[in-house]
């Protein structure tokens, strides 16, 4: 049984903090399906499609019949631990400083026998287990083996929050409170046991609103004045708090309905780029260098950026238009910062939500996201180490049929449907 993690020390602030280490991250390309799937969250595994073999480790072709129709397929990661050794050393920096650290070789009922790291509550061979895929911090997937049945606290297992960004005890930053969906974020980090949370909110001359002043009173809550449209005061609050902050996640949009032709100039839509995606890069420029900083900082070092774009940054729903590419340019930087965050050990989550219940999508008909539903999908990334979220309904539609043929998609939505 996992031990409930304890609230950390505070550090101390003459200490040098410790630069990042991380894992051996070099894969083959035929390798990086195993990545791909674990970055949304499922375990897969090449399954030929003439014989069935189901096998591991991945390769060029199948290592039964020699076939090269090979698919990822989902695995349920069901086996038995044949047997388990403990490492006491290891000559790699990463492990090195994480010692002792558990290993097992688990023969899945699919067929393949697996290398995989050992959650805490597994016990001793032979046994029954459960293998899942998680992201490590060089941002390449790694086995990992559970119990079939877990305890309430198995998150807080000290290899498993290496493989994920619990906000528990952590400090996170919501660049946007003043929307129903801010609070909802707000609220669901403060139940996952968020120790600070920064709230953003832009215009402060205006009145905050029920739900802002509800949040505000939060023990956990402090607000701060953030409007992403201002450099300056991104900067400033960079200063006062970016190294502190553990977990960014930037909701903060603009967002006008219609398309090209409904509107004269180009006010609205630079509007929306203004905060949609240079909001982004601006707090990208400011905050990134502190989280990198401090990744390697104790059991709550900083670990995650999340960003809220939308599914409609994968193909442009025309009601929507300039929203759409305002989402399509954040979610290509977001894909930069990806890349410049990986080295850190910094996970970028990016969540691809469909229509939310709020008010630019009044006349949208129903299935619609409600913001709860939203920030539970969050905070479940955020725990699970995924890299891609795509909530709801008609954001797991719109993938389907955008990874079958993006063209065809293209069509319908510009039909209307």
């Amino acid at each position: 049984m996992t031990m409930p993690l304890m609230r950390p020390p505070r550090k101390n602030p003459v200490l040098r903090t410790r630069q990042m280490n991380l894992p051996p991250g070099a894969r083959g390309r035929v390798a990086l399906g195993l990545t791909a799937a674990a970055a949304e969250g499922r375990f897969e595994l090449q399954t030929c499609e003439d014989c069935g073999t189901v096998q591991y480790p991945p390769r060029e072709v199948c290592r039964k019949c020699l076939s090269a129709a090979l698919r990822w397929r989902q695995q349920s990661g069901e086996g038995e631990l044949l047997g388990s050794t403990t490492l006491h050393h290891s000559n790699d920096l990463f492990f090195r400083e994480r010692l002792p650290w558990r290993l097992g070789l688990v023969h899945l009922d699919a067929g393949p026998t697996l290398m995989v790291h050992l959650h805490g509550e597994v016990g001793d061979a032979p046994e029954r287990v459960r293998v899942g895929a998680r992201l490590d911090r060089a941002g390449q997937a790694v086995l990992i083996g559970f119990p079939i049945e877990g305890s309430p606290h198995m998150a807080d297992d000290k290899m498993l929050r290496e493989m994920t960004s619990d906000p528990k005890f952590r400090k996170v930053l919501v660049t946007d409170g003043k929307t129903e969906t801010g609070q909802a974020i707000v609220r669901a980090l403060i139940k996952a046991g968020a120790d600070i949370v920064w709230v953003g909110h832009a215009e402060p001359w205006k009145k905050m609103g029920e739900g802002l002043d509800d949040i505000s009173v939060l023990p956990q809550v402090t607000l701060v004045p953030l409007d992403l449209t201002n450099g300056r005061q991104v900067t400033e609050l960079a200063g006062s708090i970016g190294g502190k902050v553990d977990i960014v996640i930037n909701n903060a949009e603009v967002h006008r309905t219609f398309d090209i032709g409904a509107r004269r100039g180009t006010d609205v839509a630079k509007a929306e780029m203004d905060i949609n995606y240079f909001g982004l890069l601006r707090l990208a420029q400011e905050f990134g260098p502190a989280l990198k900083g401090r990744s390697a900082d104790g059991t709550t070092g900083a670990t995650a950026w999340v960003n809220l774009l939308s599914i409609y940054a994968l193909s442009n729903f025309p009601p929507h238009g300039t929203f759409s590419a305002s989402k399509a340019a954040a979610h290509s930087l977001a894909q930069c910062l990806r890349a410049e965050m990986r080295p850190a050990g910094i996970r970028v989550i990016n969540v691809f939500p469909g229509p939310i219940d709020d008010e630019w999508n009044q006349h949208t008909p129903p299935p619609k996201l409600a913001p709860t539903a939203l920030a539970n999908a969050i905070v479940k990334a955020l725990r699970d180490g995924v890299e891609d979220v795509y909530p709801g309904d008609v954001a797991q539609e719109w993938l389907e049929r955008w990874r079958d043929n993006p063209k065809v998609l293209e069509r319908e939505l510009a039909a209307g449907g």
